[in-house]
C-alpha cells in the first residue's frame, strides 16, 4: 500500500541521452588524399625513388665532347589492392525502441557507425605505418619517457625525421606535414619542457579532428589508432590515398511492430602510394 507523499509515487525523469563515456574522434582520412572509385581492384605504379645515374663508367657529370650521353631509365613497380567492405548491424526490438528510457535507436546507430569508422581509421594508419619508407629509432635510455629526464629529446627526433624527408627530396615545410601520436605520446611530448618551451610549438586555436597544435612545423594529431611508443610523420595528401567506392553510410530498416534493423557500411581501400613520404619514430623498447 502506498499513500500520498511517499517516494514510490514521485515522478522519475530519465535523460534519453547516454552520458558517462567519451567517444573517440576519427581523423586519419585527413592525412591521406580521398578519391572516389568504381573499381574492385585498385592498381597504381610506384616509381623508384632512387635518382637516375649513368651507370659504371658513364657518369652524368663530365660527358666528353662528341660522346654519347649516358643512358637513364626510370622504373616502376605495379601495386594492386582489393577494396574491402566494412560493415556492422544491430537489431532493436519495437518494444525497446518505444518504451526504453534512452533513445536506443539513436545510440545503436551512433555506436555501430563509429565502429565502422574506427575500423577504417585503423586500417589507414596500419597501411601507412607498414609501408613507411623511412624510420628514426630512438636509442635505449633516450625515449620520450626515459627515466633520465635529461635524455628525453623529442625535438631532435622530430627534426631527424624531417631530415629523412628532405633527403628523399620532399619538403615537409612547404606541405602540411602531420605528426601522428598516441595519447601516451601526446602526454610525453607536452610533458617535455623542450617541447612546450620550443618557439615552434603552437597550440591549435580550435582543437578539431584530433589536431592539437603544431610542433617544428608539423601538425600534431592525436589518435588511439597510433601505436604506443611510436610516432608517424606523414606528408599530408602525398603519402597515401583512400580510394572510396562507397562513403560511410548508415540507415534504419523498420519492421513495424517487430523490430528496427540498423546498418552501417563503407567500402574502400587505403594505399600508401609514396612510402618515402612517411617516417616512423620508434622507441627501441617498442
Amino acid at each position: 500500500m502506498t499513500t500520498t507523499g511517499e517516494e514510490d509515487l514521485r515522478t522519475e525523469h530519465f535523460d534519453r541521452i547516454v552520458k558517462g563515456f567519451a567517444l573517440q574522434e576519427f581523423k586519419m582520412k585527413q592525412v591521406v588524399m580521398v578519391m572516389t572509385s568504381n573499381a574492385w581492384i585498385e592498381t597504381y605504379y610506384r616509381e623508384s625513388a632512387s635518382e637516375l645515374s649513368g651507370g659504371l663508367g658513364s657518369a652524368v657529370k663530365g660527358v666528353p665532347r662528341l660522346a654519347n650521353f649516358p643512358y637513364g631509365e626510370p622504373s616502376w613497380t605495379e601495386v594492386s589492392a582489393r577494396t574491402e567492405k566494412y560493415g556492422m548491424e544491430g537489431v532493436v526490438s519495437w518494444e525497446d525502441a518505444t518504451t526504453n528510457n534512452i533513445d536506443i535507436i539513436a545510440r545503436t546507430l551512433l555506436r555501430i557507425a563509429r565502429a565502422v569508422a574506427y575500423a577504417v581509421d585503423s586500417q589507414i594508419y596500419s597501411v601507412l605505418e607498414a609501408a613507411a619508407g623511412n624510420s628514426v629509432v630512438i636509442a635505449a635510455g633516450y625515449e620520450w619517457d626515459s627515466a633520465t629526464v635529461a635524455n628525453r629529446d623529442p625535438i631532435a627526433n622530430i627534426l631527424a625525421a624531417k631530415k629523412e624527408l628532405y633527403i628523399d627530396n620532399f619538403d615537409p615545410d612547404a606541405n602540411e606535414t602531420f605528426l601522428c601520436v598516441s595519447p601516451k605520446g601526446y602526454s610525453d611530448l607536452l610533458g617535455n619542457s623542450k617541447v612546450v618551451n620550443n618557439p615552434s610549438f603552437k597550440t591549435a586555436d580550435v582543437v578539431s579532428h584530433g589536431v592539437v597544435g603544431k610542433l617544428c612545423g608539423c601538425t600534431l594529431l592525436v589518435s588511439n589508432v597510433v601505436t604506443a611508443d611510436k610516432a608517424l610523420m606523414v606528408i599530408g595528401k602525398e603519402a597515401g590515398t583512400w580510394k572510396s567506392v562507397s562513403p560511410l553510410t548508415s540507415f534504419v530498416i523498420p519492421d513495424k511492430g517487430v523490430k528496427y534493423t540498423i546498418k552501417t557500411y563503407e567500402i574502400g581501400v587505403c594505399q600508401c602510394t609514396t612510402p618515402n613520404a612517411v617516417v616512423t619514430i620508434t622507441n627501441t623498447a617498442a
